[in-house]
């Protein structure tokens, strides 16, 4: 069994110049938790997940040791309203740009699955000779898979 015989063609991605905001509103209508991030000939240039954006969008970066300090800095944070401003910025400033961990459309069950489960991924952008995102592959998939064949 090959990745392109049952990976999801149907790919929710966007673009480094999406905004936050839009690519949060596109996980919460689709139900997902991240997407790749493709150029304009739709090659993989990063991913981006709920996550990620957590991260980025954290209110306060800096560590505390004092209550009252971390409720200041806090107060300030939220009456400047940092939160919607960092939903402005573009998915580049947050998404993974480097060490992406993608498959081939030829790769074969054993290797979908060892990615998977090494990388504790919940799913793998699927990429074709040039690049280009054409698919991904999720744990979902690979249970279902193993329940319809092996599962009765």
């Amino acid at each position: 069994m090959k990745v392109k015989d049952f990976m999801i063609t149907n790919v929710v991605k966007v673009q480094p110049d999406t905004s936050l905001k839009d690519l949060l509103t596109k996980l919460v209508e689709r139900k997902i938790g991240g997407v790749p991030v493709v150029n304009e000939r739709d090659q993989l240039v990063g991913m981006i997940s709920d996550g990620d954006v957590l991260r980025f969008i954290k209110p306060i970066a800096a560590k505390h040791v004092n209550l009252l300090l971390y409720c200041v800095e806090l107060d300030k944070v939220l009456s400047e309203d940092i939160i919607p401003a960092q939903l402005e910025r573009p998915v580049k400033d947050c998404m993974r740009k480097t060490n992406l961990i993608t498959l081939s459309e030829n790769d074969g069950l054993e290797e979908i699955v060892s990615v998977l489960s090494q990388h504790h991924f919940k799913k793998v952008p699927v990429l074709d000779a040039e690049r280009r995102v054409v698919g991904v592959i999720s744990r979902g998939d690979i249970i279902r898979y193993i329940v319809s064949n092996w599962i009765k």
